[in-house]
């Protein structure tokens, strides 16, 4: 009989051992997505505070190009604004694409190419566009960890009696961006 009670007891300390370790790291899985989303956020942040002095050194070349400038304006301010996680991503690709518009445009106009502020500007954004590059995929690395974690029998278990929630992936949301360039000679 004592060896039955010892036996269950080792059991049922194991099961909760076994519980407490999984769901420690179901947490730190948690946290370094939301450490690697706020990554983003910072370097998004970045970019956001920069657009207005970039947008302030093109007006003066390209003022009958109001649309774009103002399609740039309309979409930092939505970007900045976005309620959650997953329309934040879809502005801030719309964002990413609208200013790649800014630069094609900006190539009609050799002076302001020319312009030290205006170059400054480009290779800040450009450097920027590269932080924000890695702190993605990172982002990506954590919340591929954290969606495996929760998945996984029997983590799925501890996942479901505690709400986790797997994470989204930030993709790009233009399918035309995903398309292979053609190069022809």
């Amino acid at each position: 009989m004592m060896i039955f009670f010892l036996s269950v007891l080792g059991i049922v300390t194991g099961l909760i051992f076994w519980f407490i370790a999984v769901y420690n790291r179901l947490i730190k899985l948690r946290n370094m997505k939301e450490e690697g989303w706020s990554g983003i956020d910072v370097q998004l942040k970045r970019r956001s505070n920069l657009i207005p002095n970039l947008l302030e050194a093109v007006k003066g070349y390209m003022g009958h190009e109001r649309g774009v400038l103002e399609q740039v304006t309309e979409l930092r301010t939505r970007a900045m604004n976005a309620p959650d996680a997953g329309s934040k991503m879809a502005a801030e690709s719309l964002l990413t694409r609208s200013l790649g518009k800014l630069f094609a445009v900006a190539e009609n106009y050799p002076d302001l190419k020319a312009s030290r502020n205006f170059q400054d500007l480009q290779e800040q954004l450009a450097e920027i566009e590269n932080e924000i590059q890695m702190a993605r995929r990172y982002y990506n690395g954590t919340a591929r960890n954290l969606n495996v974690g929760i998945e996984t029998f029997p983590n799925s278990i501890v996942a479901t009696m505690f709400n986790f929630e797997k994470a989204e992936y930030f993709e790009i949301e233009d399918e035309a961006d995903r398309a292979v360039p053609r190069v022809q000679f």
